[in-house]
């Protein structure tokens, strides 16, 4: 019987993400993976900023970016008739060059440290796990389905099928990131609520080598990242990283009828291949637990989202970064019982969160698609005046769905039982990311005087206690704290005030995963009180 510290079911980007990022802290856990391997479908498409600021921590933000779209493709959105004819619309967004470049300049907190990637999630998995399989505290094993699993106390007892073997493998604790079906989900009877089905489309991936090149400038959309197609089946065109592969999604009758509908929005002819083709339906659900005893799920075996938003892989990623450092320092001995408790309180808002962000998209899209008309693409006077309604709309409502930057870098822990919290706080923006300190919110990213990013000298292990600007306060009291949990902590002094001016306190108390702990402009009173917190104790 194999006995690990961690049992991961479902190697999708939630539970590779987390079993590296166990396997760097030195936790051995084993990833199993009930397809024999990566599957070359489209899901998502888009590791958002705050996404990118965490995998760079481990060292796999420019891996990430050398497999995905090249940093000089431009991401404009477009509300199309076809891809032949001129946009009723066309949002522009920068390419990730322009974006490192626009971030590089500004220096007031509301930029990331890095910009989004677009990435297919066919390219991301196997990045992801050759990484996983070249750490040796992680065991990637494909073709292994999940049969069941019995907890105590002590440990998880799962029974695992291979190849026609039944096996068990022993754990101190499993994580089901098994996808919105979780088998362990199911087994903990913890249920999804929230609004199911609300619509039904497929989705095709195409191949076509030529259609990057030749879309037409002026008289079609030009080169961008979403094409929306104004029609009444709800026709969506995404180009993939490779810019050679592209997915539709449309409400058709039949996978036959994704091949018309690809033609038709493209306008002209093609060499193409349809690579594969399935149903799908749009789900806003939220699990009732994220956590019963020694068993944790994480990513859409907890939360499901209309695409809509980009919010469905990464906020997945987010729970993955989440739980693994509060795995990792219960299994060291310096975490109590509270740390994994609050794995649950943290990122079960999130989700909720997450989930209203991408209905408030939804419905945005929805109301400029309720505008469209048969007649829209007529060259008479009524025709235009659609059109011109349309887009007026879209201009507003489509911008819900492609700039939801307050949702991916604003999201602060409310009332979490590791964080010092304070009532109040600054509201939660889907939108807008307005930076801050208050406790619970990610540090927000600053350069400082030698070209160095801040968030890079925050440790990946550990705790980081920040003394900013001229303050030499003496924080002997916090560090002995810790220490007398035996927590790893990085004391460091920062005097550039570019970074006291933009956080605003002398003294900053950050968990690896750079979210506040607490602040203050003297050392706490009471600092024992601050280090049982810290720690779950």
């Amino acid at each position: 019987m194999n006995q690990q510290d961690v049992l991961i079911v479902g190697a999708g980007p939630v539970g590779l993400t987390l079993a590296i990022d166990l396997g760097k802290r030195g936790i051995h856990c084993t990833l199993i993976e009930q397809k024999p391997q990566p599957q070359f479908l489209p899901k998502m498409e888009r590791a958002n900023a705050r996404t990118m600021e965490m995998y760079r921590r481990i060292g796999l933000a420019d891996p990430i970016r050398q497999a995905g779209l090249r940093g000089d493709c431009p991401m404009d959105v477009y509300v199309v008739l076809s891809m032949n004819q001129p946009p009723l619309l066309r949002l522009n967004y920068p390419s990730v060059d322009e974006a490192r470049a626009q971030y590089r300049a500004t220096n007031d907190g509301t930029g990331a440290l890095e910009p989004y990637q677009l990435i297919s999630q066919y390219t991301l998995e196997p990045l992801l796990k050759s990484i996983a399989e070249s750490l040796p505290t992680v065991t990637v094993r494909f073709g292994v389905e999940f049969v069941e699993f019995k907890q105590s106390e002590q440990g998880v007892t799962a029974t695992l099928s291979a190849g026609g073997q039944t096996e068990t493998l022993q754990a101190a604790y499993l994580v089901g990131c098994d996808g919105g079906a979780s088998t362990v989900r199911k087994q903990l009877g913890i249920k999804l609520r929230g609004e199911g089905n609300l619509m039904e489309l497929r989705q095709a991936l195409f191949r076509c080598d030529e259609l990057f090149d030749r879309l037409p400038v002026g008289n079609g959309p030009g080169r961008g990242r979403h094409y929306h197609v104004a029609d009444n089946k709800a026709s969506f065109l995404i180009m993939q990283d490779s810019t050679r592969h592209w997915t539709l999604h449309s409400v058709v009758g039949s996978d036959e009828e994704m091949k018309a509908q690809f033609e038709k929005v493209i306008g002209f002819p093609v060499q193409y291949e349809m690579l594969s083709c399935a149903p799908w339906r749009q789900n806003l659900l939220l699990a009732d637990r994220y956590r019963d005893g020694r068993v944790f799920i994480a990513g859409d075996a907890a939360h499901l989202v209309i695409p809509t938003g980009g919010l469905g892989m990464n906020t997945g990623v987010g729970d993955a970064f989440d739980l693994s450092w509060k795995l990792a320092g219960t299994l060291q001995g310096w975490g109590g019982p509270g740390l994994l408790d609050s794995y649950e309180h943290e990122r079960r808002q999130v989700g909720e969160r997450n989930i209203g962000a991408s209905r408030y998209a939804s419905l945005g899209r929805r109301k400029w698609r309720s505008m469209y008309r048969p007649n829209i693409g007529e060259n008479t006077p009524e025709g235009k005046q659609n059109r011109d309604n349309l887009a007026r709309v879209a201009d507003v409502e489509q911008r819900k769905t492609n700039e939801m930057f307050g949702a991916e870098m604003g999201y602060r822990y409310v009332d979490s039982p590791i964080i010092m919290d304070i009532p109040g706080g600054p509201e939660h923006l889907f939108r807008e990311y307005v930076p801050t300190t208050w406790p619970g919110a990610r540090l927000p990213h600053v350069w400082l005087n030698n070209g160095t990013a801040m968030q890079d000298l925050i440790a990946t292990q550990g705790f980081t206690l920040l003394r900013l600007g001229a303050n030499r306060a003496d924080t002997t009291g916090l560090e002995q704290a810790l220490q007398a949990h035996r927590a790893p902590l990085t004391v460091l002094d920062v005097p550039d005030q570019v970074a006291r001016d933009l956080y605003g306190f002398d003294l900053i108390l950050l968990r690896p995963d750079m979210h506040i702990v607490w602040r203050g402009q003297q050392p706490p009173e009471d600092p024992a009180q601050v280090a049982a917190v810290a720690t779950g104790h």
